[in-house]
């Protein structure tokens, strides 16, 4: 049997770990296989319940490779339950289910064989508040290597990690120092380190900045800028300013009477802000509901 192949990053650096891939190499996989890896998300008919409580209805939609995608909507249309199915947070909590599938590089997450833990290594996670670990800096970013078995340079690594997060010109002289002694921003980048020290290919970024001042804010979106080069990312946002700032296509969900998050629009972030095909679009971004 052929070994798991791994997936590359454009970067040029290779995850340690892999999600269970089809053991067939790319050119002997279906057209539609081969046309999904120009997507690093492809979701279909996604639906999506707590409980008897519904959340998501028949979500279908891509996320491009190397690129940011925000996700916008009003409270309670699902956004934060969009952005954990895509790496299976939502397993973690018992009532939680869903229908149809994900397909990450054109594998089904939840598919046979699949491993939400290894899935979790190549998709990194960023939430609302800035969640140090109460160790060092040093410790927080080399946490995961460590855990994955890392044998290499790992005071390398981390200095990697620090500088790619744009944050190792302020640390590196008190890597020793706990993470929970920085400013709030300085920890958010700190929790984003330690996400890109395991070498992920996506990063999924929940409200990165709801809790912080507007100069933390402007910096980490410099970062998510920065980081799109390299990495796949989808952001959750209420700001509809920093939306149209870091991200390049747009995802608008909005919750009915039903309470239940569907779809309306995604598109190009330019074209949703300029030229909506939706009304509800629209009227949201303009702020007349919402």
């Amino acid at each position: 049997m052929v070994s798991d192949p791994v997936i590359v990053r454009p970067g040029g650096h290779t995850p340690p770990v892999s999600i269970r891939l089809q053991d067939r190499p790319a050119e002997e996989r279906p057209a539609e296989r081969t046309a999904a890896l120009d997507q690093v998300f492809r979701i279909e008919h996604l639906s999506a319940w707590y409980g008897t409580a519904q959340a998501l209805r028949d979500i279908t939609l891509d996320f491009p490779r190397n690129r940011v995608t925000a996700i916008i909507g009003p409270s309670g249309c699902g956004k934060s339950t969009l952005i954990r199915c895509l790496n299976r947070m939502n397993d973690l909590i018992p009532s939680f289910r869903q229908e149809g599938r994900i397909l990450y590089h054109g594998d089904d997450v939840c598919g046979p064989g699949s491993d939400a833990v290894a899935l979790r290594r190549h998709i990194g996670m960023v939430f609302q508040k800035p969640n140090p670990f109460p160790k060092s800096i040093f410790d927080n970013v080399a946490f995961g290597p460590r855990v994955n078995g890392y044998s290499g340079d790992l005071k390398a690594l981390v200095e990697g990690a620090l500088r790619r997060a744009a944050l190792w010109d302020e640390v590196k002289d008190k890597l020793g120092t706990s993470g929970l002694a920085l400013s709030g921003g300085q920890q958010q980048r700190l929790c984003i380190a330690r996400a890109l020290a395991v070498e992920p290919d996506a990063l999924l970024m929940d409200e990165p900045c709801s809790a912080l001042d507007p100069i933390a804010t402007y910096r980490i979106e410099e970062l998510i800028t920065s980081l799109a080069v390299d990495y796949s990312i989808v952001i959750v946002t209420h700001n509809m300013q920093q939306a149209s700032r870091v991200s390049d296509y747009t995802t608008f969900l909005l919750s009915g009477e039903e309470r239940i998050g569907e779809l309306v629009e995604f598109g190009p972030t330019r074209d949703l802000f300029t030229t909506p095909k939706d009304e509800r679009t629209e009227s949201y971004i303009t702020g007349r509901f919402g």
